[in-house]
């Protein structure tokens, strides 16, 4: 990712926000978060939802439980409607920020958007092959973009904790990772459970598609050298619990990260908002948000 120096200017408050994949869970929990922050920190300018999806034509403060969308002021709250949309190209320009929140497709038409008419992205849809990651790349040489398996403050710092911990511990010390999320998450291994995997490879300097091992089953023989385990469950309404095991000679450590709530992963979305919204072109992660410096 792209380190950057710190902007010279402070973003132009309230941040004006488009939310893509607005009705799905975690677009939900971003417009939760932006309801509910400080006031006059944020605006809501744009929803959209793919053009098939009936929450199109709704307004935005039915999918969080309001009969209309009430933007919060310096003062009060007054009633300032938004529409779900699905039209992108008219909706783009009203934003300085768009957090995408979508489907891999819709993310990369939405970057297309974006791209042309120079508006900074918060991405965090998972489920992106490496393909569609080369294009954000090339994305992010005209407009910034901070891309995040996992916006939560702490699954961040446990991105830096796996780092630390595996220069110390070094290839004696067999890696699982175990991600567990709810019954109706399309994707495995999670987004952060594959950020995870990549963060330990990376320090081991090789690749995670080199090392890692997503399925067991039948006569499998020894466990490889630097194999790097990644073994998912789904089930129930877990939010995410995600955990790393460093299995050694006479001893384990187990780094352990569990959501209670969407609204956390929300909160870091929105610190991602307000600080790409000054950036220069680049592809950016929550570690440069947060200053944790490189893994």
């Amino acid at each position: 990712m792209k380190r950057a120096s710190p902007p010279k200017t402070a973003a132009v408050l309230p941040v004006r926000l488009m939310v893509t994949g607005a009705a799905g869970r975690m677009g939900r929990a971003i417009l939760h978060a932006i309801y509910e922050a400080h006031p006059g920190r944020f605006t809501l300018v744009a929803a959209m939802e793919a053009p098939s999806h009936p929450a199109v034509g709704r307004d935005v403060g039915q999918l969080i439980g309001m009969e209309t969308w009430d933007q919060k002021t310096r003062d009060a709250y007054v009633k300032s409607p938004v529409s779900v949309s699905k039209d992108i190209n008219a909706k783009v320009p009203l934003c300085d920020v768009v957090i995408d929140f979508s489907a891999p497709a819709c993310t990369l038409s939405i970057t297309r958007a974006a791209k042309t008419l120079a508006k900074p992205m918060v991405i965090g849809t998972t489920g992106l092959t490496e393909a569609d990651r080369n294009k954000l790349r090339k994305a992010a040489q005209t407009i910034p973009i901070l891309f995040s398996p996992n916006m939560s403050v702490g699954v961040n710092v446990l991105f830096k904790l796996l780092a630390v911990a595996t220069a110390a511990l070094g290839d004696a010390y067999d890696v699982e990772i175990i991600d567990l999320h709810h019954r109706q998450k399309k994707d495995a291994p999670s987004g952060t459970a594959i950020g995870m995997g990549n963060v330990i490879a990376a320090v081991r300097g090789t690749m995670l598609s080199h090392k890692g091992r997503f399925v067991r089953q039948r006569l499998m023989g020894e466990r490889p050298s630097g194999e790097i385990g990644i073994q998912s469950l789904r089930g129930g309404d877990v939010v995410g619990d995600h955990t790393c095991i460093f299995a050694g000679p006479g001893e384990r450590i187990e780094l352990i990260h569990r959501a209670h709530s969407r609204q956390n992963f929300a909160r870091g979305a929105l610190i991602a908002a307000n600080w790409i919204a000054t950036q220069p072109p680049g592809l950016y992660s929550m570690m440069d948000v947060l200053g944790l410096g490189p893994l």
